[in-house]
């Protein structure tokens, strides 16, 4: 009876140190830390990612499979932004985990379409082939939870010196509201140029904050000077600051 009670714990302990590798093997990349690297094809051809975009920021956009309704509503709507990301100097990957004659065909397809009565657009950025689930794997979306590549579902914003800036995840019936993605990057950018932080539901344009202000900072003149028209003291930890 011993012995099967002992083989019953090793059992278990077995079954959890590999749940826990594989755990640790998909984990998701934290904000801050480098974006995993890759080379694979792509309807572009082989792309080396992120050194072949250089000093840009850089949206990794992932999806479970393709032909997919929600997924093909979020390729169009990036197709269509796609000339306002370049104006950023932010380039679009998207990566699926079928096979690249379906990236192909998919693309071809969405390609031909009419779309919220508009005319057809062609999508200039890469969809990268990881039928293989190694980049999905590194970037920590193949949870062993979940069934499948339901979870591969994630985008990723990646700043010039290729940190992760960013992170969101939706399920699979949910589309992503692009226009956030697009707000977050001009958020980051205006934060990384102006050394600056964004309040809630900023938009370009609007103020931003003074970051970390201390109480003898609110009374420092040099730093929060009441005579300054630009300034908006809400509070001594809260500082609004006009960017025009």
């Amino acid at each position: 009876m011993k012995q099967i009670f002992y083989l019953m714990v090793t059992l278990l302990l077995s079954v959890s140190n590999i749940w826990a590798q594989g755990m640790k093997e998909s984990r998701i990349p934290l904000i801050g830390e480098t974006a995993p690297s890759f080379s694979a094809e792509s309807t572009d051809g082989t792309i080396y990612f992120p050194r072949d975009y250089g000093k840009k920021w850089k949206i990794l956009f992932s999806h479970p499979l393709d032909f997919t309704p929600v997924c093909s509503s979020e390729i169009l709507e990036l197709a269509y932004m796609q000339n306002d990301f370049d104006k950023m100097d932010c380039k679009l990957v998207v990566v699926s985990t079928d096979n690249l004659e379906s990236h192909k065909n998919w693309k071809a397809s969405l390609e031909s379409l009419s779309y919220k009565n508009r005319t057809g657009v062609k999508i200039n950025f890469p969809l990268v082939d990881d039928h293989s689930r190694i980049i999905a794997g590194e970037y920590g979306m193949i949870h062993p939870l979940v069934n499948g590549t339901a979870a591969v579902r994630g985008v990723f914003i990646i700043d010039p010196d290729n940190k992760i800036r960013a992170i969101y995840f939706n399920p699979l019936e949910v589309g992503r509201n692009l226009d956030e993605l697009k707000r977050t990057v001009l958020a980051l950018q205006t934060v990384k140029n102006n050394t600056v932080f964004t309040p809630a539901n900023w938009q370009p344009g609007g103020d931003v904050l003074v970051p970390y202000v201390r109480p003898a900072d609110y009374n420092d003149p040099k730093v929060v000077s009441k005579d300054d028209p630009k300034l908006n003291p809400v509070s001594w930890y809260m500082v609004f600051k006009k960017m025009n």
